[in-house]
């Protein structure tokens, strides 16, 4: 089978069409996408294409990443809700071909990322206590959200530590006083929001805040199209969004 054009994944879903819709308004062929019923899997529209784009589920991304790299072909990862097992399998996955990963794909988010790292950077956490805002639709099945993880993440780089070491979600009860350091989650469902996040840095004398508010998915969609022509023909290795804008 011939190979040539850009995939996507799931592409009877809502984002698949309108990232099919993207594609065209770039001038980018679209190779074809796999679906419930089109006949078309994975190791299909790997084989078929240069680049896929998958927004589908975060329980197939094992099988997909197996299949792109077996394949060869480059992949753009939307897909939120990953275990720390699915993203080592990613990470091994980059070693084959390139893959830009990204919770979120709007360009606002990525530069709330780069800003937040820079802020926890410059702001002691022992005087400014960081806490992380998040808000979606009431179908959003996972909690907190990938991009309210991906800020913590940007977060605790900025201050030389681990996510996993300082992170507190879901406080519930007599939890006692916060923990110095700590990088807090709250994450409210409800109505049909696209997506809002803030992250708030609060001390004693002040409160610094940067707010994202997404009102429309196809932010997310003409990003990942960005990402997809970006990168076409790029080395082997794992690249996020941040790396696709140039603002490193």
């Amino acid at each position: 089978m011939s190979r040539g054009g850009f995939g996507v994944a799931g592409i009877s879903g809502r984002m698949g069409r309108m990232l099919v819709e993207e594609l065209e308004a770039a001038g980018a062929p679209l190779s074809g996408g796999s679906g419930r019923n089109n006949g078309i899997d994975i190791d299909g529209l790997a084989d078929m294409s240069d680049v896929v784009i998958d927004f589908t589920h975060a329980s197939t991304a094992q099988a997909h990443a197996a299949a792109l790299a077996k394949a060869g072909t480059a992949w753009i990862l939307g897909t939120s809700g990953l275990s720390l097992a699915d993203e080592a399998v990613v990470t091994l996955a980059a070693t084959t071909i390139p893959i830009v990963y990204a919770p979120n794909f709007a360009p606002g988010v990525n530069l709330v990322l780069a800003l937040a790292e820079r802020m926890a950077a410059a702001l002691p956490p022992n005087v400014y206590d960081a806490e992380i805002v998040e808000m979606h639709h009431r179908q959003k099945v996972d909690a907190p959200s990938g991009t309210a993880i991906s800020i913590g993440r940007a977060v605790a780089r900025g201050r030389g530590v681990s996510l996993e070491d300082v992170k507190e979600s879901g406080r519930d009860g007599h939890t006692g006083p916060r923990r110095p350091g700590a990088i807090g989650f709250s994450a409210m469902r409800g109505g049909q929001v696209v997506g809002e996040h803030t992250l708030l840095f609060a001390s004693a004398d002040e409160h610094i805040a940067l707010t994202h508010r997404a009102f429309d998915r196809r932010a997310f969609a003409s990003g990942a199209v960005r990402a997809a022509l970006w990168v076409r023909g790029r080395a082997p290795g794992l690249y996020s969004m941040i790396d696709v804008l140039g603002i490193n």
